[in-house]
């Protein structure tokens, strides 16, 4: 499996579009290539890659599932958890997520399929679930952004 390639598979949260390629997914989604993306991260350790913890914070990042943190360092990362999700993203370690979906647009299964270059199913089929919970963490405070 190659991890350039765009991915659409059921996240822990809800279909997206999944790749360690940053740009193909600004492409595909219409949106700034400058805007980043939510990383999400097979375990803790990959997680280290990308930012560091704030001691304060380390058992709420560890225990909460389907949260997204935004770290000190500006970057979105979430640590999967669920089983299934968590199968296909072992395989990268890390891949760059984002919905499926057109910015600004609600959930097109056709068009998704048709942007894809694999298409990721399990048992579960691909269906538009509520997004991930998004805090950002400072060294003292957390906020909640969505």
């Amino acid at each position: 499996m190659d991890p350039r390639r765009l991915y659409l598979a059921q996240t822990d949260t809800t279909v997206g579009f999944l790749s360690q390629d940053s740009v193909l997914l600004a492409k595909v989604k219409d949106r700034p290539s400058t805007k980043p993306f939510l990383i999400e991260v097979a375990n803790s350790q990959e997680l280290q890659n990308f930012a560091r913890v704030p001691n304060k914070w380390k058992n709420v990042v560890r225990r909460l599932a389907r949260a997204t943190f935004v770290y000190p360092n500006g970057q979105a990362v979430r640590v999967v958890k669920e089983e299934w999700h968590l199968r296909f993203l072992r395989r990268f370690g890390w891949m760059y997520s984002t919905s499926a979906n057109p910015s600004g647009r609600s959930f097109d299964e056709r068009w998704a399929r048709s942007q894809a270059d694999v298409v990721v199913e399990d048992w579960r089929g691909l269906f538009a679930g509520e997004p991930s919970h998004i805090y950002r963490l400072g060294n003292e405070r957390i906020k909640k952004l969505r």
